[in-house]
């Protein structure tokens, strides 16, 4: 266990194919007017296996061990029994099962129970979410192994999750630097007592839990020859049985699935071409993380890519079906949800969202669009899905500043308000825990089609004092009473329990 560099006491208190349709749907523009707008609403400024890495102590020598501020807890005792072992939530769809939450929040916000800093030592070292299981908290960030942020590696981390403290970290190869924002984006996938990581250059390792000692790894983009998406790999690993399944998008394969135990392949989707504006493309691997599904005597998984929603029988890795889609910087980050018979999603720059009936007969899956709402644009924020309405901040539409209801069966959005500005939100007993993109506000809002009802707002502290770097892109997480929000270099742990 490392050693801890520092530590003071706090009384308790706080990740495209061809052209779009024209709307074809009954769905009209919203109302200008938003609805149950709060009191406090701010206002927002205009197939090798490579050879192991083992589990480290020290990267380098570099001294980089991560630091913690911790509270006192009195008599207050912690919950673990409970896990977020994926990106997402248990199903994929942004919810948490916890109970007994607090549903408003005094000034200030919740108690904060610890914030470890040092999940990363670039000055942009990454938006990886939480995930949570046995008493750990997992994440990755890039650390400087050179003079510059350019020489970097991804680390992946274990933390103690009553204390924050390092447990281990693990080098997962050379690190994203380039572009605009760089750092890692993928959060790691935890199954039993292996966890899986996959890195935004590609390089995909199977790691033991509890130590962080490698156990398989692949380098799939010098493997597969793959050209990166623009602002590189954002996925986060799926396990379905005994596979690992990848979006990859290289131009010999599509999706890869492997032997969770060995790494292995087990079957590869090929790749094909396909109409993308004035020509056509291999498409590229993108930003979103895939779902997997049973219908119609199928397994499916569906997923994101540089052109649309592609969807492959998950026992062969065969095509099933393929739906258009396409947004500026082909952009797709948001992670599609299936219910009911039918596959819903959405994209920003005015993408909109898009609900298709998939029509099965035999293996031939016949995708018939429902709805097309051009303004509910969600861009990398993901969504909550809840009792057939989905909530979720758009993009384009309101200047990016806005928070929006949208009815499953008809996609009309039945409430907007400008909440937090664009960001991130989860779900957890009965509530929103929205996490704004620019200053790092945080909202705890009423999660229902009646109207926006928000019931506390703090700001994450030190949030423009040196607490963490950059765009607030990573994804809270709500499990065993806590809520996690990283931001940079900063894991945040609060305490959201009833009292």
């Amino acid at each position: 266990m490392r050693t801890i560099l520092t530590f003071s006491v706090l009384i308790l208190a706080f990740c495209i194919g061809c052209p779009q349709p024209a709307p074809v749907s009954n769905v009209a523009p919203p109302p200008d007017a938003t609805v149950a707008e709060p009191d406090d609403a701010i206002s927002e400024p205009d197939t090798a296996i490579v050879e192991p890495e083992d589990a480290i102590s020290d990267p380098e020598g570099d001294g980089t061990a991560v630091s913690i501020v911790t509270a006192d807890l009195g008599n207050r005792e912690l919950t673990f029994d409970s896990s977020w072992t994926i990106f997402s939530g248990p199903n994929r769809d942004g919810r948490s099962p916890e109970t007994g939450l607090l549903q408003s929040w005094s000034e200030g916000g919740p108690p904060l129970l610890w914030k470890a800093t040092g999940i990363g030592t670039t000055r942009y070292p990454g938006y990886s979410s939480v995930t949570v299981a046995d008493g750990r908290v997992f994440t990755a960030g890039n650390i400087r192994t050179g003079d510059t942020d350019r020489d970097a590696h991804v680390y992946v981390f274990a933390l103690d999750e009553a204390t924050g403290e390092e447990l281990w970290r693990y080098r997962n190869g050379v690190a994203w630097t380039e572009g605009s924002h760089p750092g890692e984006r993928g959060t790691p996938t935890i199954v039993g007592d292996r966890l899986y990581a996959f890195s935004a250059v590609g390089r995909i390792a199977c790691l033991d839990v509890a130590t962080g000692q490698e156990i398989w790894a692949r380098d799939l983009r010098e493997e597969y020859d793959i050209e990166l998406p623009h602002w590189a790999f954002a996925e986060s690993p799926y396990i379905d049985e005994n596979k690992v399944i990848l979006w990859i998008g290289s131009q010999r394969a599509a999706v890869v699935a492997l032997d969770k135990m060995t790494g292995e392949t087990i079957w590869e989707t090929p790749n094909q071409r396909t109409p993308l504006r004035d020509g056509e493309i291999y498409p590229r691997g993108n930003y979103a993380s895939m779902i997997a599904f049973d219908h119609g005597g199928l397994r499916i998984y569906a997923n994101m890519n540089q052109a649309g929603l592609l969807g492959i029988n998950g026992e062969t890795g065969a095509r099933l079906f393929f739906i258009p889609h396409t947004t500026d910087w082909d952009i797709m980050s948001t992670t599609p949800y299936f219910f009911d018979g039918n596959v819903f999603f959405t994209s920003g720059y005015g993408a909109g969202a898009k609900l298709y009936r998939l029509n099965v007969e035999g293996e031939t899956v016949t995708p018939e669009q429902v709805w097309f709402n051009p303004y509910f644009d969600n861009q990398h924020h993901g969504i909550v899905i809840k009792d057939g309405y989905v909530y979720g901040s758009t993009h384009r539409h309101r200047g990016g500043r806005n928070w929006a209801c949208v009815r499953l069966a008809d996609g009309e959005i039945v409430w907007e308000n400008p909440g937090v500005h664009l960001g991130s939100a989860k779900y957890a007993d009965g509530m929103l825990y929205c996490v704004g993109d620019r200053e790092g506000y945080v909202a705890l809002v009423k999660a229902t089609p009646e109207g926006y009802y928000e019931t506390g707002r703090f700001r994450l502290p030190d949030a423009d004092e040196g607490g963490g770097v950059g765009m607030f892109w990573a994804h809270p997480v709500v499990v065993n009473q806590k809520l996690f929000i990283r931001h940079g270099n900063i894991l945040y742990c609060f305490d959201v329990a009833e009292r």
